[in-house]
């Protein structure tokens, strides 16, 4: 295949025969629980130096709840997906855990940008179609995926894409590497103790994530049995053998929205965004909510309260639609 131009920045690296190696020496597929708790979840895990995603992001079904504790465990030198997201990101790189990122797209803010010009923290451009794209490739194993965007932007020159001559139809053609991340965190609906998950409503790329993924830790809002899980397998998201690690976690995406469960609450949303983007003191915030509480259970009863999720809950009832 002829390469016609391409990135300069690091992507990496693609091992797609040494991927499914890896899974097929590591992942136990036996039926064995895998309940734990966000601590052990992410201490057995998350290593420093790991390539780590996430799916939805702080505002919207995301694993804020294991966020937040992989930030209470100071884990360093990571390497982060950070596609359609927001605040994740700034909090992370403000918590020291952040060496490189995957840009699809998130909040800016000026904690982010002294990172990048200290040279503490490399940015490679993307965007958020062409990460998910190199997710699915991850998930498909194979080694890269074309796609019909990104090229003569300027991100292209700032990542590991290449522009290639089409061998079918002789066009220039954008590839991106396929993406096999060490670990992915995802917030689901529900889950039974092997792993077997579901997500209801939208999502972007959660089950492309846990199956690109060597490692995948999954909280959930509702531990069911899986005799209910049996009843309808259809509803199965995420298979169990695709899953290390369940954590229980009622309200794990707080202060983002679980279709269905509840609403987003919004002044703790303005809060975050203020700190990250400079109008809060994003120290304050990380020690109010992060480092001053041994676990989310207790954030939720210290710093939210239970008047303030019943309100949540109320709010995310669904009034109206189709009728019997």
């Amino acid at each position: 295949m002829k390469i016609l131009d391409e990135g300069k920045a690091e992507y990496f690296p693609v091992d797609t025969d040494g991927f499914r190696r890896w899974i097929r020496d590591n992942k136990n597929r036996t039926m064995e629980p895998k309940l734990m708790s966000e601590r052990e979840a992410i201490e057995r895990f998350v290593d420093d130096g790991d390539y780590l995603v996430y799916d939805c992001e702080y505002i919207h079904r995301g694993p804020a709840a294991l966020e937040r504790e992989l930030i209470r465990q100071k884990k360093k030198d990571l390497w982060i997906g950070g596609k359609f997201t927001y605040v994740d990101i700034g909090l992370m790189i403000a918590a020291g855990c952040i060496s490189k990122v995957d840009v699809g797209f998130f909040g800016a803010g000026p904690g982010i940008t002294r990172a990048v010009l200290d040279g503490d923290v490399q940015m490679m451009e993307y965007s958020n179609v062409v990460m998910t794209m190199r997710l699915t490739a991850g998930a498909m194993g194979i080694p890269f995926i074309p796609v019909r965007s990104f090229g003569g932007t300027t991100g292209f020159e700032h990542s590991g894409a290449k522009l290639v001559e089409d061998p079918f139809t002789g066009s220039p053609t954008v590839v991106v590497p396929a993406l096999n991340p060490d670990v992915a965190l995802i917030h689901v609906h529900q889950a039974d103790v092997y792993g077997n998950a579901r997500v209801f409503g939208t999502g972007i790329a959660h089950r492309d994530a846990a199956l690109a993924s060597r490692k995948v830790v999954i909280s959930a809002e509702e531990i069911v049995d899986t005799e209910e899980i049996r009843r309808d397998p259809g509803r199965t998201s995420i298979p169990f053998y695709a899953v290390d690690a369940v954590v229980e976690a009622p309200f794990g995406a707080y202060p983002g929205e679980v279709q269905g469960q509840y609403a987003v609450d919004g002044d703790h949303v303005g809060e975050v965004f203020g700190a990250v983007r400079g109008a809060g003191d994003i120290d304050a915030y990380l020690e109010r909510y992060i480092y001053s509480v041994a676990d989310n259970q207790e954030m939720l009863e210290k710093r939210v309260g239970v008047a303030k999720l019943l309100e949540l809950r109320q709010r995310a009832k669904i009034k109206d639609g189709y009728t019997a």
